[in-house]
C-alpha cells in the first residue's frame, strides 16, 4: 500500500479540502506544520515520511479561474526526486508542451463531456484518469465510466462527497472496480481516516491512496505508514 499526499491549492496556499464544497475551502490547519505555504506542507510531509510521489489539485484552474501553473512548476524544480501528479482541470494534448520528468497530469472525468472524451487518446496513456463522483452520482462524461478502453492503467476513483468528511472510503465503489477490472490499478481518495481503512483498502485490491486530512491531523502516523510500506501489516492479502 503506497500513500500519496494531497495538495490542494486555492488561491496560492493550500486548503482543507471538504465535500467538494470549494468555493469555502479554508486554508489548511494542520498539527504538522503552522503554515498553508505549498513549500512549507511539502516539508512537513517529507518530515512525516520520505514520501516520493505528490498529488496536486489547482482548484482555480479546475474552477476556471487562474491558474497555479508558475508555482507549480517552481515546486517541481524544487523538488525534483518527488513525482507530482497534477490535476488542473480540462486540458487538450499539446505536442509542443514538455513536460518535467518529476510531472504527470491527471485528467478529471468532471472536466470533460463525452463529445471530448476522445482527446485523451492523444496522451497517449501518460496520464492518471480520475473518476469522480459526487453525493449524487457520478460528474463529467459519463462515457468515461463505462468505457474502459479510454483508461491508462492507473485510474482514480474520487468521491467528493468523502473528502475531508471523516466518513471513510467508498469500499463498495471501489470494490467494484476492483473486481470488473482487475487489470486496472486502481487509487483510492476521499474520506480515509486511519490505518484500518488503508487495511480495507487493501484486502479489495487496492493498493495506492491519495489522503490529506488524516495526515494533517495525526490519525495516520510515520509508523503506520512504515507498516504499510513495509507490508508487516496483519491482514494483508498475500499479493501485497
Amino acid at each position: 500500500m503506497k500513500i500519496i499526499p494531497v495538495l490542494d491549492l486555492k488561491n496560492g496556499v493550500v486548503v482543507h479540502a471538504r465535500q467538494g464544497n470549494r468555493e469555502n475551502y479554508q486554508a489548511i490547519q494542520s498539527n504538522l506544520c503552522g503554515s498553508a505555504d505549498i513549500y512549507a506542507v511539502i516539508e512537513a510531509f517529507l518530515g512525516l515520511y520520505d514520501f516520493d510521489t505528490f498529488y496536486i489539485a489547482d482548484l482555480n484552474a479546475i474552477l476556471g479561474q487562474h491558474n497555479h501553473d508558475s508555482l507549480i512548476t517552481e515546486v517541481l524544480a524544487r523538488f525534483p526526486q518527488i513525482l507530482f501528479w497534477v490535476d488542473k482541470g480540462y486540458r487538450r494534448y499539446d505536442p509542443c508542451l514538455k513536460y518535467p520528468d518529476n510531472y504527470l497530469p491527471v485528467l478529471g472525468s468532471e472536466s470533460y463531456q463525452n463529445e471530448t472524451v476522445a482527446e485523451l487518446k492523444a496522451f497517449n496513456n501518460r496520464f492518471i484518469l480520475s473518476l469522480d463522483y459526487s453525493m449524487s452520482g457520478t460528474l463529467g462524461a459519463e462515457r468515461l465510466f463505462s468505457n474502459p478502453d479510454l483508461w491508462p492503467e492507473d485510474v482514480i476513483i474520487m468521491t467528493l462527497a468523502q473528502v475531508g468528511s471523516n466518513q471513510g472510503p467508498d469500499l463498495p465503489k471501489l470494490n467494484q472496480f476492483c473486481s470488473l477490472y482487475p487489470h486496472k490499478n486502481f487509487i483510492a481518495a476521499g474520506g480515509i481516516r486511519h490505518l484500518s481503512d488503508l487495511t480495507a483498502l487493501g484486502r479489495i485490491g487496492v493498493q495506492r491512496a491519495l489522503i490529506a486530512s488524516s495526515l494533517h491531523s495525526g490519525a495516520i502516523k510515520r509508523e503506520d505508514i512504515e507498516k504499510l510500506q513495509a507490508k508487516k501489516y496483519p491482514g494483508w492479502p498475500g499479493y501485497f
